[in-house]
């Protein structure tokens, strides 16, 4: 039991990481806390139903599909959204409240087209059987889910560390005045990045139905919850931190199921107030010096 909920932990860790990703992303190029982020992830969710249930659409085709339609609806929302908020006096706690309004509006006009009943896809789908690693019997659709995880870190690391385009991101992570003073389009930068974080969690979404079972228009809040954890662990802001901060909350999460299943629905908030207690700036972050 030992060896099946740590190995299914670190595949677990591996989506989280994807979960968490983009939120991650937004925050450290913006420093806004998208509470629509797990919104997104429901929209990518149904998204990969209609196209994989319903059209019988390859399952790389819906994954690629998803990250190019939710980048290009990611990039008006920016637009109409961010810039408004970053003229104002308190951009961070105005995007709490902006982004949760957007949030319930979401869910709101899904509920309204589509009900509230959970859906789910057949694991079928995905094609292939259980694969078994280490004597232990993993069901397929999570090893695919782990293996595009870990495709898509790669990804954005090749494009943070290794674009121009990435480098002007990562500048603007450091520090964002400076970054304008020496002629970074900071809006355009912004927006690419705003457009992935959108992307990443719609592509997570395509893995939500068969990663946590089932969803429902709803689920978006409780994504939320997911994402702050698997961040704050890492650290807020820095991108890299957060597929150790899912590798940690998967294995958590799993153990827990495994020993203390009826607490297993307390991880979250029991992660996130341990994480702050003992390092508040997470396990990746810097410590800030006071003069």
């Amino acid at each position: 039991m030992l060896l099946y909920a740590l190995l299914t932990g670190l595949i677990f860790g591996l989506y989280f990481a994807l979960v968490g990703l983009g939120m991650n992303l937004v925050f450290g190029v913006m420093r806004i806390v998208n509470l629509a982020h797990g919104d997104m992830l429901m929209l990518g969710a149904f998204t990969a139903f209609w196209l994989m249930r319903v059209a019988a659409v390859s399952p790389v085709i819906t994954v690629i599909g998803t990250f190019v339609l939710f980048f290009v609806i990611g990039l008006p929302v920016y637009y109409a959204l961010v810039p408004r908020l970053q003229r104002s006096r308190e951009p961070e706690m105005l995007s709490l409240i902006l982004f949760f309004g957007l949030s319930q509006v979401i869910e709101a006009i899904v509920s309204l087209l589509f009900g509230n009943n959970e859906r789910s896809i057949p694991s079928r789908t995905l094609g292939g059987g259980p694969v078994s690693i280490f004597d232990q019997t993993i069901p397929f659709p999570w090893i695919y889910a782990a293996c595009v995880s870990v495709v898509i870190f790669a990804g954005v690391y090749l494009y943070l560390y290794h674009t121009g385009f990435g480098r002007q991101t990562r500048a603007i992570m450091a520090q964002r005045e400076e970054a304008v003073t020496i002629g970074i389009d900071v809006h355009r930068v912004s927006a690419v990045a705003f457009g992935l974080g959108t992307a990443l969690a719609a592509v997570a979404g395509v893995f939500a139905p068969f990663m946590l079972g089932s969803f429902t228009p709803s689920i978006g809040v409780p994504i939320d919850l997911v994402s702050f954890a698997v961040v704050v662990i890492g650290s807020l802001g820095n991108p890299v931190g957060t597929i150790l901060g899912g590798a940690i909350y998967g294995v958590c999460l799993m153990l827990m199921r495994t020993y203390f299943s009826t607490l297993a629905d307390l991880l979250p908030n029991l992660v996130l107030i341990g994480v702050l207690l003992v390092r508040p700036t997470g396990l990746l972050g810097r410590t800030v010096r006071h003069a």
